[in-house]
């Protein structure tokens, strides 16, 4: 299998990998499935499978049988796991850790990761992102929203701006801020991810 070079961080060897590390090192209070860890890196079972491996024989997961199916989680024991997280948060952390810290919020009907780090994730070239700026779209309550946000900035190590719009104003998309927003890379970040 020939990968190219991971946008973020090249420490990593693929963006696979450091995608799939990200969820379950970031998210060390919940497991996973191999088939969970595919859907939401958005890569091959097979894959997703291979590298799940490699990181259970490393000893940065640990795998739990439950019924018929395993799971995966972090094994915060493992005298490398402070120093992997550290790189993740840097690089690989928002997609990981801002799921988690809107899922549940009403009102928010989806969100975006905007600006250099979704410029940087998907390959453009520059310098790397200093702050994370985050598009919600709906109308959740703003204090639930900060809160994430300060939450977010804490467990990341850097600033992270929210901008909240409407679903209406998003469908309109007739103002420049959104125009140029969605001339621009997007993430889409997965809110169901932690339900």
């Amino acid at each position: 299998m020939n990968t190219s070079a991971p946008r973020l961080s090249p420490l990593f060897r693929s963006d696979t990998q450091a995608d799939i590390l990200a969820r379950v090192l970031l998210n060390p209070d919940r497991s996973y499935t191999t088939a969970e860890l595919a859907r939401l890196t958005d890569t091959a079972y097979a894959t997703t499978h291979r590298e799940v491996q490699r990181l259970v024989k490393l000893g940065l997961f640990q795998p739990e049988q439950v019924g018929r199916a395993t799971r995966v989680s972090a094994n915060e024991h493992d005298p490398a796991y402070a120093h992997v997280v550290g790189l993740l948060r840097l690089s690989y952390g928002p997609a990981a850790v801002l799921p988690r810290v809107l899922a549940g919020i009403p009102g928010i009907h989806e969100a975006h990761i905007y600006g250099s780090w979704a410029a940087r994730r998907n390959g453009e070239p520059g310098t790397p992102p200093g702050d994370i700026d985050v598009l919600v779209i709906g109308n959740p309550p703003r204090a639930a929203v900060n809160d994430a946000a300060a939450h977010a900035e804490h467990e990341l190590g850097r600033e992270v701006n929210v901008r909240t719009i409407s679903s209406e104003t998003w469908a309109n998309g007739d103002d420049a801020f959104l125009r140029t927003i969605r001339a621009r890379p997007l993430y889409r970040l997965d809110l169901e991810e932690t339900t």
